[in-house]
């Protein structure tokens, strides 16, 4: 998937590349993609030690989903969901 499918899919996610070369926008693309991901590890850190909270499989395998996310043929195209 290039840059111009990425932005039509999602413009909030991936605005216009501008003057950019289609490289630097997927590079760009991919930069942002690490950190939304990286930020949604942060804010779902709280749940790995809680071993009775009743949804703590989903989010373990949603962590798991995430730090997959960049090795996957979806990235950065589809983000993973809890």
């Amino acid at each position: 998937m290039d840059y111009n499918q990425l932005h039509l899919a999602d413009p909030n996610m991936f605005p216009p590349k501008g003057n950019m070369t289609d490289s630097e926008a997927m590079e760009l693309a991919r930069q942002e993609a690490k950190a939304w991901r990286n930020l949604e590890l942060a804010t779902t850190d709280w749940v790995v030690p809680l071993t009775d909270h009743p949804e703590r499989a989903s989010y373990l395998t949603y962590r798991t989903k995430l730090r997959d996310w960049p090795s996957t043929d979806d990235f950065p195209a589809i983000k993973p969901t809890l």
